[in-house]
């Protein structure tokens, strides 16, 4: 529910969403309220700016939609050299994290209008997502599961830095479902863009390839992780932009990058199942991008002297390619964007830097 509407003003809102021109006789019918308390209902929402007038033009806009994963990630720092079966001494962080959650913050933070469907438990974990995501975006459509944990993601570093174990408690984004979008499709068809994580079960990566077919929407579909690729349609004729790793097209393709001739095939083969524009990104290599007219483009990535922290850089160069496409730049621009702000995410010791914004992009790209 947003802050300022109590529970009668959410719920006629919801109604005039579904019939703009619905009276107020027949909300007074439906909701159990006389029509003076309709009346009053309707005129703060017209006080709020929620509404304009007869017949109740809704103050909506366009905004870009993140769907999948957002989540607590925490990690250990072992001391001294690992010994199981025992108490190992460590120090930790916690901060929050996900992938479309991580994007969101970035398109937030670069002064677009966002919204994230996601899923969560009913607990202090879900608390702490809020406070620190609410100033960069919409959380009203997040669904709280009574009986579900938050996601979270537990990494444990030997001393060093070397991942020793890493737990991921994901089962909440199982209740990322069709029907929980069809429940949000109002707002999913005035998207201006919709990005979704593989967090998401395939049936909802289906899902999304004929809505955003059928409503005319730019799709752009984020991997997680080499194992959810299987979630990933065989067919991507509906998808705009496609942003995966080597080892993930490793996995889908079932074949081995090993050479610059097969990094520039596998683009080929993205291309060839229908998607409109590819980027398969290789670390320290750079990236080669693909795109429906043929093109093949290779772009060295950004030398980075200054290693603070990897967390988080492959969304942040997802969502610098993101912003940069709607604001109809060229492809040059395009990955620029993208390298330039994991660049500057790898030197912060953040998951999403905190100096990001509009501005500071722009001035960054300046000075590269």
């Amino acid at each position: 529910m947003t802050s300022d509407m109590n529970e009668n003003e959410e719920f006629i809102l919801g109604m005039i969403r579904e019939n703009p021109f619905i009276s107020q006789h027949e909300l007074s019918e439906i909701v159990g309220l006389p029509m003076s308390s309709i009346a009053t209902i309707i005129s703060g929402l017209i006080k709020k700016e929620y509404v304009f007038g007869k017949a109740y033009v809704l103050n909506e806009t366009s905004p870009i939609i993140c769907i999948g994963g957002a989540n607590v990630d925490r990690k250990f720092y072992a001391k001294y050299e690992m010994t199981n079966e025992t108490s190992n001494p460590v120090t930790s962080t916690r901060t929050v994290g996900g992938v479309a959650r991580n994007i969101a913050e970035n398109l937030g933070r670069l002064g677009e209008e966002v919204t994230l469907i996601s899923t969560s438990g009913h607990d202090s974990e879900w608390e702490e997502i809020y406070d620190l995501s609410s100033p960069f975006m919409n959380l009203e459509h997040v669904a709280q599961f009574e009986h579900s944990s938050t996601g979270s993601y537990t990494a444990v570093l030997d001393r060093n830095g070397d991942l020793s174990i890493a737990l991921a408690d994901m089962d909440v984004f199982e209740n990322i479902t069709p029907e929980l979008l069809i429940k949000n499709s109002h707002i999913l068809r005035r998207a201006k863009c919709i990005v979704v994580d593989l967090n998401c079960p395939c049936e909802t990566i289906d899902f999304l390839c004929f809505f955003t077919s059928k409503h005319s929407i730019p799709l752009v579909i984020i991997p997680v992780s080499s194992p959810k690729m299987d979630r990933l349609p065989k067919t991507l004729s509906a998808v705009s932009w496609l942003i995966v790793n080597k080892d993930e097209t490793e996995t889908f393709m079932n074949s081995k990058i090993i050479d610059e001739k097969d990094w520039e095939n596998s683009v080929k083969k993205w291309l060839a199942l229908g998607v409109k524009n590819v980027i398969v990104t290789n670390g320290s290599k750079g990236v080669m991008t693909g795109s429906e007219n043929g093109e093949i483009q290779y772009f060295p990535a950004i030398e980075t002297p200054m290693v603070a922290d990897v967390t988080g850089a492959g969304d942040s160069f997802c969502s610098g390619v993101i912003y940069s496409w709607l604001q109809k730049k060229e492809i040059e621009d395009i990955i620029k964007s993208g390298l330039v702000n994991a660049h500057k995410t790898i030197m912060s010791k953040y998951t999403v830097r905190q100096e990001l914004s509009q501005k500071q992009l722009m001035l960054d790209m300046e000075a590269m």
